[in-house]
Order: structure tokens, then C-alpha cells, then sequence
């Protein structure tokens, strides 16, 4: 509790009264994803769905580009891609896996995804998505991972 000063009914004898912590509703409030795909449209379509909902969105186009903003941020939460060029999902997931191990990471790929999500999921992926996907199970999946029961800015 931090003392403050008021004036007014509520001051104490001193002029000063203590505040007190108030519960706040922040269903996914700042908290931060991190979108990791080599398409642009792919990454612009899934930050402006995730944005909307009130998600703080960083963007990466391949693992290497990932790992370097995982060093500069603390992520809630990973949104990646399998197939990419020059560090693909696979190598990012191995590398997150050994150095953050309860960092959460959801799979999303179109290619071969009867075999590759599945794999994914056995390499650490907390879920996955196949593409192509639409923006509520992208929401639905992202707030069923961070455990937040409804997307922010759903009503009470």
C-alpha cells in the first residue's frame, strides 16, 4: 500500500491516506505475441485480428528474426510458422524450447499439416492451426492458450 496525499473527508490526521490495490478486468491487456511467418499478408492479417482485440503484437519473418526479439522482450505468447527460410519453425522451437521452456508457442502451417502439426505439438507447441484459418479460431486459440475465457473486448 503507498500512502498519498489527499485532502478532503478521506485524509487522514497526517493529510496523507493509503491506497489500496483495486482488481482490475485485463483479459489479455498487455499481453504481448510475437507472429513469426515469412508471408507479410499472413503476418499483417493476424496482427490486425490480435490488435483489434486489444493484444500487444511484435513481428518476425523467420526464427532468426525471432530469437533476436525474444532477447529484446518478454512474449506472453509465440504465433509460428513452420516453413520458413533461413531458420525455419522447427529450429526456432527446438532453440525457444531449451532457454524458455514454459514460453507459450502456437504452430500455424499449410504445409503437410496431417504430419506437421501434430509433430510440432510433440516438439512443444501448445496448440496449432492449420492454414488457412479464420480470425475467430485464431482468437479462440490464442485466448484458450494465454487462459483468458473470452478475446479482450468481448462483452461481460
Amino acid at each position: 500500500m503507498f500512502p498519498l496525499p489527499i485532502s478532503g473527508a478521506n485524509a487522514g490526521d497526517d493529510g496523507y491516506d493509503t491506497l489500496k490495490p483495486v482488481k482490475v478486468h485485463t483479459i489479455g491487456m498487455h499481453q504481448t505475441i510475437l507472429l513469426v511467418d515469412d508471408d507479410p499478408q499472413i503476418r499483417a492479417l493476424c496482427r490486425t485480428t490480435l490488435e483489434e482485440t486489444g493484444y500487444f503484437v511484435s513481428e518476425a519473418s523467420n526464427g532468426k528474426e525471432a530469437l533476436e526479439a525474444i532477447k529484446e522482450t518478454v512474449f506472453d505468447l509465440i504465433v509460428l510458422d513452420l516453413c520458413m527460410p533461413d531458420q525455419d519453425g522447427f529450429e526456432f522451437l527446438h532453440a525457444v524450447r531449451a532457454e524458455l521452456p514454459k514460453l507459450k508457442i502456437i504452430v500455424i502451417s499449410g504445409f503437410m499439416t496431417g504430419t506437421m502439426l501434430p509433430v510440432a505439438r510433440l516438439q512443444g507447441a501448445v496448440a496449432t492451426l492449420a492454414k488457412p484459418f479464420s480470425p475467430d479460431s485464431l482468437l479462440s486459440a490464442v485466448s484458450d492458450v494465454l487462459g483468458t475465457k473470452d478475446p479482450v473486448g468481448a462483452s461481460d
